[in-house]
């Protein structure tokens, strides 16, 4: 465990101010989501159709490792993508309206939930199981190319740490000695199936070391950690030192998708006294650093800045039909 000593009071603020942030979109997600799905539960009905996946408990991954980052830094998340683009600074507003599938949205409500790109912020996403790795590695490379000392942060799960995509990107990234971050989410389940069902070693850090990179596995969801191991990896890419990997033990709080019964959760009853928001809020009022007063404001705050976003997206207007095939190609013309 990182010595808090180490990170001042007022990052470790801040660090509690994303984590509140991203835990209160999640939660006007989860809202609005099962608002129109019934009666019983139609994936398809609503103001957000198609499926949900919500990181509420994974929140420290993306406040530790985005602290470190500026909007010119370039993020590549998975298909649980929010925390990572609240962390990031993506506009709350158009991606809300992406989610609800609005006009006025990042991708103008064609992409999706799981399809989230903002250039703005070389922020992007996908729903295909470690694909964010390789793009990640054009950005780096041509972040090196260009001679900046601009980093790539590629997301993915511990499942997704079994897939060719995983290993073909740290084998090349410490190839060319790219600067990227590689990041790791392990939540114990990979869908439904466990790690120790799936994974023949117990933390994906170690594989690190086959692509001669540093590995550092976090234990505990501890967000000063993350802080600490994301501020030595992202140091060492933008000093022209190559890719490091970070594995971070954090908590799927909620199900795999929404509607997910999670009959195949034999810890489903003890997850909830694993939060994170709570425990870190302990940790920072121990150290004298937050009352129940400033507490209570960066919550208001969040809440604000959500249902301003909320509301934005229910006011903004769907895609005309006549233009779905829009957008196919990069200039505009329909299929």
């Amino acid at each position: 465990m990182t010595d808090p000593d180490e990170i001042d009071g007022a990052t470790r603020v801040e660090l509690y101010r994303t984590m509140v942030l991203a835990r209160t979109f999640e939660e006007a997600m989860l809202r609005e989501y099962h608002a129109d799905k019934g009666p019983g539960f139609d994936i398809g009905k609503g103001l957000v159709p198609g499926e949900m996946h919500l990181a509420a408990g994974q929140e420290p991954v993306a406040a530790g490792v985005c602290a470190h980052l500026t909007t010119d830094d370039a993020v590549t998340a998975t298909h649980r993508p929010h925390h990572f683009a609240v962390a990031h600074g993506v506009d709350l507003r158009r991606m809300a309206a992406e989610i609800f599938g609005r006009e006025t949205g990042l991708g103008r409500g064609r992409g999706g939930h799981m399809h989230l790109f903002d250039p703005a912020t070389h922020f992007s996403c996908s729903g295909i199981i470690a694909e964010g790795y390789p793009p990640a590695l054009g950005q780096a490379f041509a972040f090196q190319r260009k001679g900046t000392d601009r980093v790539a942060v590629a997301v993915t799960g511990e499942g997704a740490a079994n897939q060719g995509a995983f290993h073909e990107s740290l084998n090349l990234a410490a190839l060319w000695r790219l600067p990227v971050v590689f990041v790791v989410e392990d939540n114990d389940w990979g869908i439904s199936v466990p790690r120790a069902s799936s994974t023949c070693v117990p933390s994906n850090a170690v594989r690190a070391a086959g692509y001669d990179m540093p590995g550092e596995r976090i234990e505990d969801n501890a967000v000063e950690a993350v802080y600490a191991a994301a501020g030595r990896a992202v140091a060492r890419a933008r000093a022209g030192d190559g890719p490091s990997l970070i594995e971070v033990h954090t908590l799927r709080l909620w199900g795999h998708f929404e509607g997910d019964a999670q009959a195949y959760r034999k810890d489903i009853e003890d997850v909830p006294g694993r939060d994170p928001l709570p425990t870190y809020e302990r940790t920072l009022s121990a150290a004298g650093l937050l009352d129940a007063a400033a507490a209570a404001t960066i919550k208001s705050d969040a809440v604000a800045r959500v249902e301003d976003a909320v509301t934005f997206a229910k006011n903004s207007p769907t895609p005309d039909p006549d233009e779905a095939r829009r957008y196919v190609f990069a200039d505009g013309r329909v299929a």
